[in-house]
Parts: C-alpha cells; structure tokens; sequence
C-alpha cells in the first residue's frame, strides 16, 4: 500500500507520456517531497544482449554539476605516490597494511576505490570482497592509472562509472533534487548521451528502449530522448 504522498505525486504524471527534459525536471521537483534531499537516478533499458561480451556497457561520465554525493575514496598506492594521494583528498590511503586489514576484516568504509598498477597485482587478493560490491579497480572505469592525483580529483569532483546489470539496464545517480533545474537538466543531457556514446556496433534494433527518471521517493518519469 503505497502513502498519501506518494499516491497524489503519482497522479501527476502520466505513464503513457514521453516528457521534454525540463518538463520532467519540472515535475520530479513538485514531485520528490520527502523530507531529505532525494537522489535523482535516471534508468535505461537498453536493446542489447548481456549475454555477449561485445555487447557489454561499461563507462565513466563526469557529470557537469556533480552527483551532490560526498565520495569517500580509498587510493591504493605504493610508497612512492602515497603524499600524491593525500594532496589529492584521498579519504583513505590503501598501502599494503591497509588492504591486509580489509582482506582479514572484509569492512568498507568507502565509495570508490582508485590504485596506480603496481598495486593490481597486490589488489587481486581483495577481489572477492572488492569485487561484488563493485569497487574492483578498473581501467575501464578510469579508476587505475600512473597519474593517482588527477584519478582521485577526477572521482571527487563528480565522475560516474556505470556499467550495464544482467537485464540490459543501466542504472546512473545524476544529482539530487535540490539542484536547480538548470542544473539537474545539464547533468540528465550528459549521461543520456554518455550511453548513448558507449553503443556496441553488434547491438541490433532499437538500442535505448526507454529512459526514465526517478527521486529516492517520487515516482518515474518517461523522458523524450529527442528533447536532449
């Protein structure tokens, strides 16, 4: 049974309807009521299939106006680049006493993990904890790289990864719905065409299916691709 709230910001959209970017905007921001800032998360159902390799979503987007998440991020590094880390705002800095720690304990008490590549080697004893819980390391999504400081700044300043689930979705937070709607528009115009980019040349037919957006309480709204 859904609250009084939520059953009135529901009669306010229109499930059959595609809305413009800012009209959708418009509404999630009449519609996310909650008494927090709610997250604004958009949500793709792609045409492709998960089952092959090739055709496999995975990415990173900096999104104009941030997340409006605080990042806590853990850098694993060597000796030589452990002041680069810390200059960079590294909440944690993973030497190998660190990630002994978390490989005995298995606690995280971080968002993202970054590593220059000498420690991947060091890394692949902590997969099955980092792993499941999405926070491997991975050139793939700009998290392991020589230059650690730009990795770190980069992540902290609003830099996405996503990737596709097991049922050709795409999931993606792009702000919170205390962003003003310029805002909250430019970062939405961002992300649509960051999977859009990211298209696999195998996939077949139509390729993004459905776009819709959601705040943590509100209820989902269809976006128009072609208004972005």
């Amino acid at each position: 049974m859904i609250g009084k709230r939520m059953a009135t910001a529901k009669q306010m959209i229109d499930k059959k309807k595609l809305y413009a970017v800012k009209d959708a905007v418009a509404l999630l921001k009449e519609t996310a009521k909650a008494k927090f800032d709610e997250t604004v998360e958009l949500h793709f159902a792609l045409g492709i299939d998960p089952k092959q390799g090739d055709q496999q979503i995975r990415g990173t987007v900096t999104l104009p106006h941030g997340t409006g998440k605080t990042k806590r991020v853990i850098a694993f590094v060597d000796a030589n680049n452990e002041a680069a880390a810390k200059a960079a705002g590294a909440d944690i800095v993973g030497t190998e006493e660190v990630l002994e720690t978390i490989i005995r304990t298995g606690k995280i008490d971080f968002d993202v993990a970054v590593a220059v590549p000498s420690m991947m080697p060091k890394l692949a004893k902590a997969a099955k904890i980092l792993g499941p819980r999405g926070l491997m390391p991975n050139p793939k999504t700009d998290t392991v790289g020589p230059n650690i400081g730009k990795i770190i700044e980069e992540q902290k300043g609003g830099k996405v990864a996503f990737k596709n689930d097991n049922t050709a979705n795409v999931h993606m937070i792009v702000g919170k719905a205390s962003f003003s709607p310029e805002n909250l528009v430019a970062n939405l115009a961002t992300a649509i065409e960051a999977i859009r980019k990211v298209k696999p040349a195998s996939s077949k037919g139509i390729y993004m299916k459905s776009v819709t957006m959601t705040s943590t309480m509100g209820p989902a709204i269809k976006l128009d691709q072609a208004s972005v």
